[in-house]
């Protein structure tokens, strides 16, 4: 065999190696966690009505001119948005979340949050 041969079959076997590391790291890993927009817009979290998994995260995109907050009922989060900003929170537990703006109560979403 050729020294130029047995290079390319190194490199070859090498490359088979970190492919099968690369598929065995995500294998190791269950389901990677995922964001869940939510907008806001004239006064209204849309959809106002999300099923998430533990470790998702939610991000709030505010296109409305005025701050607004999520803040959740049972008082495990309470984030501001800027108006025309966005913010995020990450899910640590399962449950269901009622949340609501500080500013305007009126405008009230739910998370369903399962284990993953």
């Amino acid at each position: 065999m050729s020294p130029r041969l047995r290079s390319l079959l190194c490199l070859a076997g090498l490359a088979a190696l970190a492919a099968l590391a690369v598929l065995a790291a995500r294998a190791a890993t269950p389901g990677a966690a995922d964001t869940i927009r939510i907008d806001v817009d004239k006064l209204a979290f849309s959809p106002a009505r999300v099923s998430a998994h533990v470790g998702d995260t939610v991000e709030w995109v505010n296109g409305d001119f005025l701050v607004h907050t999520a803040t959740a009922r049972d008082k495990d989060w309470d984030v501001s948005i800027a108006a025309k900003g966005s913010a995020r929170v990450t899910l640590q537990k399962p449950g269901e979340i009622d949340y609501y703006c500080r500013y305007h109560p009126n405008m009230v979403g739910h998370i369903s949050v399962e284990a993953r």
